[in-house]
């Protein structure tokens, strides 16, 4: 342990101390708002308070109980400053206020003693101290815990009850009962202002919680579909692999032994991790929500050779005229623009290209029914750009069915080959997603549409105040 450094047994004490004393104060503590102007307006409430008791609070001392105008001022300041004090360290001034209180009453015993007086003043709480004992109960007891504001409101009945009870004076009206019902309603109001505020904060809390922990299953969710794929792609180079190397001795006459114990090796080690993927496979498929939910999903596009079935091939570029007939016979008008010369990709990359293009069609069809789509598919030297576009819907948008996991996916495919994707409103009321998958893989930053590369026209229809079905803002997820 360094020199000078506190004993760790002192910590967990002095932690406690500070909580206390009000230092770890609830959010509904003094200065009661983030807010400047609202602190302001406290202070000034408070300042304000302070200085009434203070004059006021003078004035009575010296009329009603005869204090001399120095000994009122004194009494009333303590009581002032208290009130001050407690905005910052409700503790200390819950003391000096109720030791102030003491010292006012057996002052004011000694003048209650005098005879031939009209009237009986309140004892032992006149009605300034009273007043400022209850805003320093209030403070107190919203910025302390439970116990600490019951022991502060036992300490002041208690002493209240032995000043009046054991000291007693003459002609005097009694108000130690009063106060302590009074001083009991500050403590409750204070206390049940610092539970509410405690339980609304432990409220943002847990809904920020549980919207993150929804968050990353969803983005899990979406990567184990990925992986499933991906993994079907990488048992059938496996696959190919191991046949490759079960072959090969067969295409060179006499094969020394060596090169037959090498490819068998191969062989082996090929079929050893197709295994294992296998096995990986069957825990990725044994409990997949993207498949159940498909079951019960009119928007989800699917065709022949994409369902869930563990043997079914996953679909290429190639197939991306049969799902645009199958997103036209759903109600859409679709049309596809291809540009540049269609290159061998590799077997992700188009995956990927085609699961992209094939949900944003879906989101276009839950969020933009009877809109118009295009689709642009543009073979680059180095990846391949796609576009998908729809104009506003001509119907109303019912509450989508869908997960909310259709943007999070298309991102996530297109940053896991190197590339990028962006979607975002159109200025015709419409939605448009943009990606970018590199061929090599390679991450390169965002660029523009090329220039030379011509648009067909599609009409949107023009944004008027008088629209029936002017566009509405999507359910379920932020997409078209």
């Amino acid at each position: 342990m360094p020199p000078g450094a506190p004993a760790p047994d002192d910590a967990p004490g002095k932690s406690r101390l500070r909580t206390w004393l009000g230092e770890t104060p609830s959010p509904n503590s003094p200065p009661f708002s983030k807010y400047r102007w609202l602190r302001l307006v406290t202070y000034l409430l408070v300042g304000w308070l302070a200085f009434g008791i203070l004059l006021a609070g003078a004035a009575e001392l010296h009329q009603s109980y005869g204090f001399t105008p120095a000994v009122a001022l004194l009494s009333t300041f303590l009581q002032a400053a208290a009130v001050v004090l407690a905005l910052r360290r409700p503790v200390p001034a819950w003391a000096l206020s109720l030791s102030g209180a003491v010292f006012t009453a057996l002052l004011a015993r000694q003048n209650l003693a005098t005879p031939l007086r009209l009237f009986s003043p309140d004892w032992p709480w006149s009605t300034p101290v009273l007043l400022a004992h209850m805003a320093v109960l209030l403070l107190l007891a919203l910025r302390v815990r439970l116990r600490g504001t019951v022991a502060a409101l036992g300490a002041t009945a208690l002493v209240t009850s032995l000043v009046e009870g054991g000291l007693g004076a003459n002609a005097y009206t009694a108000t130690g009962r009063v106060a302590i019902g009074l001083f009991a309603v500050a403590a409750v109001i204070g206390a049940a202002l610092r539970s509410r505020s405690e339980a609304r904060t432990e409220l943002v809390q847990q809904t920020t919680i549980t919207a993150e922990e929804r968050a990353r299953r969803t983005l899990l969710e979406e990567r184990s579909r990925i992986a499933r794929e991906l993994h079907d792609v990488v048992a059938h180079h496996m696959s190919v692999i191991s046949i490759q190397a079960q072959v090969a001795p067969h295409l060179v006459e006499n094969p020394s032994e060596e090169l037959k114990e090498n490819l068998a090796g191969i062989r082996n080690n090929a079929l050893e991790a197709l295994t294992e993927l296998r096995r990986v496979l069957g825990v990725l498929r044994s409990e997949s929500p993207d498949d159940s939910e498909a079951a019960g999903d009119p928007y989800r596009l699917t065709a022949p050779g994409t369902g869930p079935a563990p043997d079914a091939p996953q679909p290429n570029l190639a197939r991306l005229g049969a799902l645009i007939e199958n997103t036209r016979a759903a109600g859409l008008d679709v049309v596809i623009d291809r540009r540049g010369t269609s290159r061998a990709y590799p077997q992700g990359v188009e995956l990927s290209a085609y699961r992209i293009v094939q949900e944003a069609l879906s989101n276009a069809l839950r969020h933009a029914p009877g809109s118009r789509v295009r689709v642009e598919v543009d073979h680059q030297s180095d990846g391949i750009f796609l576009c998908v576009t729809n104009s506003r819907p001509s119907r109303p948008v019912q509450p989508s069915p869908g997960s909310g996991h259709g943007l999070l996916g298309m991102r996530e495919r297109a940053a896991m080959l190197g590339g990028h994707l962006t979607a975002a409103p159109n200025l015709h009321g419409g939605f448009m997603v943009t990606a970018f998958l590199p061929k090599t893989g390679t991450r390169r930053p965002p660029r523009p549409l090329r220039p030379d590369f011509p648009r067909p026209e599609i009409h949107f229809p023009p944004l008027s105040d008088d629209d029936p079905h002017p566009p509405q803002p999507p359910t379920g997820e932020p997409t078209p």
